[in-house]
């Protein structure tokens, strides 16, 4: 057997891995404001403020808006995924068994990420609801006055996380499933998701749930920051006394909450509707 044989096969599993976590590991990196390459512990982005235009006098002094910057600094962590690959199954079903353990350690990494952006959202503020109803065009409503109220820009990077549940009732708007009002808009990693009142809605299913009430969020991508100090990295060692390879999936990324007025809490009930009993006799 080729010596280069191993070379071949770590080289392969690893472009595996980061397809595969690009495709349909991770929801939400694209929804958000992401830096990659970082370099140390931490990162910073910068939040800026509102400048204020003014005029000036013939062969003035252009004014000088003062702009506000507040940086802020997002930590970095290492987080690992790893497996076992037995010597015979490859021998077996080589091809199957290296993609079906390349897509574990993708799925669980990209939730990591997804977990870290929404931890991140978990800590903003402002909220509407109170989780005695469902998500409904009322409820929507109130969360864009809010975002409207802060100047928060509507130039197309509105995005909306929902729930399973949730999808569903926006499954039951007609203004949310015709094709009058939205238009099917994949994110880069293919997830599903509609445009519609110039927000991007994802479902994902990681959301904050306490019992029945679930954590919504709508909000701007530049009020999320993510930072990757090192995309998916995949090692691969053979251990004789396991007759095994051992495989190794990790990357380094963090995620930090930017601008609090960019983002709304949605408190919905995830308790089915109760059927109406009027005319019943």
């Amino acid at each position: 057997m080729s010596v280069s044989i191993d070379n071949v096969f770590v080289k392969q599993f690893e472009a595996d891995v980061h397809l595969a976590y690009q495709q349909m590991g991770t929801k939400l990196r694209s929804t958000v404001r992401s830096k990659s390459g970082v370099i140390g512990a931490s990162t910073t982005f910068q939040k800026v403020g509102r400048g204020t235009a003014s005029t000036k006098s013939r062969h003035g002094i252009v004014p000088v808006m003062n702009l506000n910057h507040e940086p802020v600094e997002c930590i970095l962590q290492d987080y690992y995924a790893g497996d076992w690959v037995d010597a015979l199954d490859e021998l077996k079903t080589n091809v199957d068994e290296r993609r079906v353990v390349a897509s574990a350690g993708a799925y669980a990494l990209g939730r990591k990420t997804d977990e870290l952006i929404i931890n991140a959202m978990n800590q903003s503020t402002a909220s509407v609801g109170d989780y005695s109803n469902g998500l409904g065009k009322d409820l929507i409503l109130s969360a864009l006055e809010v975002l409207n109220t802060n100047d928060v820009p509507d130039d197309g990077r509105r995005f909306a996380v929902v729930g399973v549940h949730q999808w569903n009732e926006l499954l039951a708007m007609e203004e949310f499933v015709s094709a009058d009002y939205v238009g099917d808009t994949p994110l880069a990693n293919g997830a599903e998701a509609r445009k519609w009142l110039g927000i991007t809605w994802v479902l994902h299913n990681g959301l904050p749930v306490t019992g029945m009430n679930r954590d919504c969020f709508i909000y701007h991508a530049s009020s999320v920051g993510h930072a990757c100090g090192q995309e998916v990295k995949t090692d691969i060692s053979w251990h004789g006394e396991r007759a095994a390879h051992f495989i190794s999936n990790s990357m380094s990324q963090g995620a930090v909450l930017i601008d609090a007025a960019g983002i709304v809490r949605v408190k919905c009930s995830e308790a089915p509707v109760a059927e109406s009993t009027a005319g019943a006799k």
